[in-house]
């Protein structure tokens, strides 16, 4: 199977780069599966996991809360807001990260930004709910 690089980096630090055969990114308009020779795109990613095949065959699995993905034939590179990987993510991060939106959305007075907010606390939860199961 065909390869291609990968780099996942958040403002904290470079959390992967590696040659891998497979990453499924949660993008903006829904999961998204990218492999070496995709289609060149850009797109927006919303909180969810990212699960990166290796050439080795193991599997990774990080939690991203937003950013841009930027996708070429030879490669990808995530840049997240924030991410890390799931073992390293308990409940209470992302609880206090909802109670943070929440608090946020009862001082926003924009119709648009509430809506930006409330579709945040919404992919939080769902988010929350995968990886308490995992």
């Amino acid at each position: 199977m065909a390869d291609f690089n990968f780099e996942l980096v958040s403002p904290e630090r470079l959390l992967l780069s590696e040659r891998v055969t497979e990453v499924v990114i949660p993008a903006t308009d829904g999961e998204m599966t990218v492999m070496a020779n995709h289609a060149p795109t850009m797109t927006t990613i919303k909180p969810g996991i990212v699960t990166v095949k290796a050439v080795d065959g193991t599997t990774a699995r990080y939690v991203v809360f937003g950013g841009f993905a930027d996708i070429l034939p030879t490669g990808c590179t995530l840049l997240a807001e924030s991410a890390v990987p799931v073992g390293e993510l308990s409940r209470d991060v992302i609880e206090k990260r909802i109670e943070a939106a929440r608090a946020e959305l009862e001082h926003s007075s924009a119709d648009e930004h509430k809506t930006g907010i409330e579709q945040f606390i919404s992919e939080m939860t769902a988010l929350n709910g995968i990886v308490v199961a995992a």
